[in-house]
C-alpha cells in the first residue's frame, strides 16, 4: 500500500512540475515579429525574448525617407533603441535601398550578407552594393558573410542559412530529408522565366528559424530553381509552421516543390498593391494541401477577390488610385502606371510567438488576430 502511494505521489508530482513548466514557458516572454508595410520590398523585424534585435533587409529609400522611418517607428513600438543584426538577403533596390537613411536614424550593430554582388550589369544594383560597401569600409559596423549551413548566434533561438550567394544547403536540417512527392510532377517554370536566375534573386540568404516549437522559414527572393535544390529529391527543409512568402509572391518564387513539400501552417506575404501578389503563387498557396492561412500586407490589385484572402487578414486595403486602377482593369482598360509615391496608412502585420508554439498574428489595420499553435 505504501509503494502504490509512493508511486501516486510521484506520478502526481511529475504531472505537477510538467504543467508548472508548460506554465512557466507560456508565462516567459515572447518573441515578436514586425512585417513593416514598406510597398513590396522587405523589412521584417524580429525581437528576441531577451530583446536582440534582427532586422531582415530595409526596404526602399527615399519617398522621403518613408520605409526607414516607417522601421525606426515600429523599432520604437517595440522598445528598441538599437538593431542588433541587420540581415541584407540580396543588393536589390527594395531589400538594400534603405540601408543609409536606417543608419542615420538608428544605430547598427553588424550587417549580414551573402558577399560580392553578382548583378554588375545593371546600374541601380551596382550602386546600392557599392554605396553599402562604402559604409562598411566606415569601421562603424560589423560584418558576417554567410553561406549555407552557418549559424546566426542569436540567443533562444536556432537560425540556420539554407542559401547563400547562389548555393544552397547540401544535406538536410535534423529532421527532414523525406521524398518530395511534388517532385515528381512537371516543373513548369512561370510564364516569362525561361532560364535559371543568374542575378540578385538567387544569390539571396535566406534562412530557417527555430523558437522553440515553431519553425519559421525567410528565403528572401530565392529564385524556382534554387528552391528545388533545396526540396528536391528529398524536402531539405522539413515542415514549417511560419512561411514569409518568397519574392513578396512574385512569380519567379513560390514554386509547388516548394510550398506543397514545407506544408506551411500560416504564410505572410509582403507584398505591395502592385508589387508581388502574383496570382498562380496566391492560388499555390491557397491550394496547397496544408491550407495554410494567408496574411497579406496589401490586397493584391490583379488578384480580385476571387484570388486574395479575405479581407479581414490584409493589412492594406487598395488605395483611392488602387479602386481606380482596379475599375478601369474590370472595365478591361489596360492598367494605368502606379501611383509614384504609395496613398495608404503603411499598416503592418505582427506575429507575437512562445517557445511553446503557440503564436498569434494580429492585423495592425483592424486588430483582427487569430492564434495557432505549432503543429
Amino acid at each position: 500500500m505504501q509503494h502504490t502511494l509512493a508511486r501516486t505521489a510521484g506520478v502526481l508530482l511529475a504531472g505537477a512540475i510538467a504543467t508548472g513548466a508548460a506554465l512557466h514557458a507560456q508565462k516567459a516572454a515572447p518573441m515578436r515579429i514586425y512585417f513593416i508595410d514598406v510597398e513590396g520590398g522587405q523589412s521584417t523585424l524580429f525581437v528576441m525574448p531577451d530583446h536582440t534585435s534582427l532586422l531582415v533587409d530595409t526596404g526602399f529609400p527615399s519617398n522621403g525617407g518613408r520605409d526607414s522611418q516607417r522601421i525606426v517607428d515600429t523599432a520604437k513600438k517595440a522598445g528598441v533603441s538599437r538593431i542588433d543584426y541587420v540581415l541584407l538577403t540580396h543588393y536589390h533596390l527594395d531589400h538594400l535601398g534603405g540601408v543609409p537613411e536606417l543608419v542615420a536614424k538608428i544605430p547598427v550593430g553588424t550587417f549580414i550578407d551573402h558577399g560580392d554582388n553578382r548583378e554588375t550589369v545593371v546600374p541601380g544594383t551596382v550602386r546600392n552594393y557599392e554605396n553599402y560597401q562604402a559604409m562598411l569600409q566606415s569601421g562603424k559596423y560589423k560584418h558576417i558573410i554567410v553561406k549555407p549551413g552557418d549559424k546566426l548566434p542569436i540567443p533562444g533561438v536556432d537560425l540556420t542559412f539554407l542559401s547563400a550567394a547562389g548555393e544552397v544547403l547540401d544535406k538536410p536540417l535534423p529532421g527532414a530529408g523525406q521524398a518530395n512527392a511534388t517532385c515528381s510532377a512537371p516543373d513548369n517554370m512561370p510564364e516569362g522565366i525561361n532560364t535559371p536566375d543568374q542575378a540578385e534573386n538567387a544569390q539571396s540568404a535566406g534562412f530557417e528559424m527555430n523558437f522553440g516549437k515553431l519553425r519559421i522559414l525567410d528565403l528572401g527572393d530565392l529564385t524556382w530553381d534554387k528552391e528545388r535544390l533545396l526540396m528536391c529529391p528529398a524536402n531539405k527543409i522539413g515542415h514549417i509552421n511560419l512561411l514569409i512568402v518568397s519574392h513578396h509572391g512574385s512569380k519567379p518564387s513560390s514554386s509547388p516543390a516548394l510550398i506543397d513539400g514545407i506544408t506551411p501552417q500560416v504564410a505572410i506575404m509582403d507584398n505591395g498593391e502592385r508589387k508581388g501578389g502574383y496570382v498562380p503563387v496566391l492560388d499555390t498557396i491557397r491550394t496547397t494541401l496544408s491550407k495554410p492561412d494567408l496574411w497579406q500586407l496589401h490586397y493584391a490589385l490583379e488578384g480580385g477577390d476571387q484570388h486574395n484572402t479575405g479581407k479581414a487578414m490584409i493589412a492594406n486595403p487598395l488605395s483611392p488610385e488602387g479602386e481606380a486602377a482596379a475599375k478601369e482593369l474590370a472595365e478591361g482598360k489596360p492598367l494605368p502606371p502606379p501611383a509614384p509615391h504609395a496613398n495608404d496608412a503603411g499598416n503592418s502585420i505582427t506575429v507575437e510567438a512562445y517557445a511553446t508554439g503557440r503564436f498569434t498574428v494580429t492585423n495592425g489595420r483592424n486588430g483582427f488576430a487569430k492564434t495557432y499553435q505549432a503543429k
